[in-house]
């Protein structure tokens, strides 16, 4: 005869096994891996996840594959990694943007809870830059200038980008009001800001270094948190007189949300350990990179406070997407 007790205990068993997570995938991974790219090939994004993928690929025993799927300023691919099977066979490294959109855009998707963080690649300072022209050579300079109502236009490679809310912060952390002028990509700023038509630009190191050293252009600062080892007389801006001011565009990658928590850590292990890799971390600089790694949770944190910075950026400036 079978006692109360024990018909308790098998039926809270058998409520465990029904509500336990269907993962029995210990030797995962048993077939190859994708990384999903929003934009096409080439460029930082495609560049940094194709180095990764082939470094991950020995690490896992398994090809890992990147898939460009471009569309929707980089939301169509994020979108199906959003919906794909949460086995760890798909993941996605979204464009700069990602913690921008939201505030931007009505989206398909929800940024925080539709995704699970594996790690941050690696972030990207900015530098400001301005044409010879300008009659400033430092930021507290720049501010004068513009308090004293000297029309001052700053580029941008489009709306919504990190240079354009880099532009937004400044003059609301400068109390000035600088006009920023829309391009479509950073080539066409950088080339405009070159021919004078603009005064300044919150470029990446990379696209504007050789412009530098040919003295076409004047850095006046750079916005991360420390000094950029590409440029390492440039001051920060907060240590320019702007205390506060941080600007990074960054890279992660990310499992659609309810991936096994074995495999989130599996990948973030490896990847870690690739980012400490001398000639990855040498070849990241290269694009004006710098490593990242970190735990899954950190990811989390960074992506969830850098959506709550620019969402009040783009409510105070009231910016519209196109």
């Amino acid at each position: 005869m079978i006692s109360r007790r024990h018909v308790v205990a098998l039926l809270g068993a058998a409520s465990l096994l029904a509500t336990a997570p269907a993962w029995s995938q210990p030797d995962w991974p048993v077939r190859p891996v994708k990384i999903v790219v929003p934009v096409a090939p080439g460029g930082g994004t495609d560049f940094t996840a194709r180095m990764l993928a082939e470094k991950l690929s020995t690490a896992l025993g398994q090809p890992v594959i990147v898939e460009n799927r471009p569309g929707a300023s980089g939301n169509l691919g994020v979108q199906q990694v959003a919906a794909a099977p949460a086995d760890g066979y798909t993941l996605v490294m979204p464009i700069t943007s990602f913690p921008i959109n939201p505030s931007l855009q009505r989206l398909p998707f929800d940024t925080v809870k539709d995704f699970a963080p594996v790690v941050l690649v690696g972030t990207l300072p900015l530098v400001l830059v301005v044409h010879p022209g300008v009659p400033a050579k430092n930021v507290q300079e720049l501010i004068a200038l513009a308090a004293a109502k000297r029309p001052l236009t700053y580029a941008n490679s489009g709306t919504g980008t990190t240079a354009h809310l880099a532009g937004e912060l400044f003059n609301r952390m400068a109390g000035i009001q600088m006009t920023g002028v829309n391009y479509k990509g950073g080539g066409p700023a950088v080339n405009d800001l070159l021919g004078g038509h603009v005064q300044l630009y919150f470029s990446t190191i990379p696209s504007v270094s050789q412009h530098i050293e040919a003295g076409k252009l004047r850095a006046l600062a750079v916005t991360g948190s420390t000094r950029s080892l590409e440029l390492p007389n440039v001051p920060t801006v907060a240590e320019s007189g702007l205390p506060g001011f941080e600007v990074t565009a960054w890279f992660g990658l990310f499992a659609p949300a309810r991936t096994p928590k074995p495999v989130i850590d599996r990948v973030n292990a490896e990847l870690v350990k690739v980012l400490a890799m001398p000639d990855v971390r040498q070849k990241l600089a290269h694009h004006g990179v710098k490593p990242g790694g970190g735990t899954p949770e950190s990811l989390h944190d960074f992506l969830v406070s850098d959506i709550d910075k620019w969402g009040k950026v783009i409510r105070e400036a009231g910016i519209r997407a196109e």
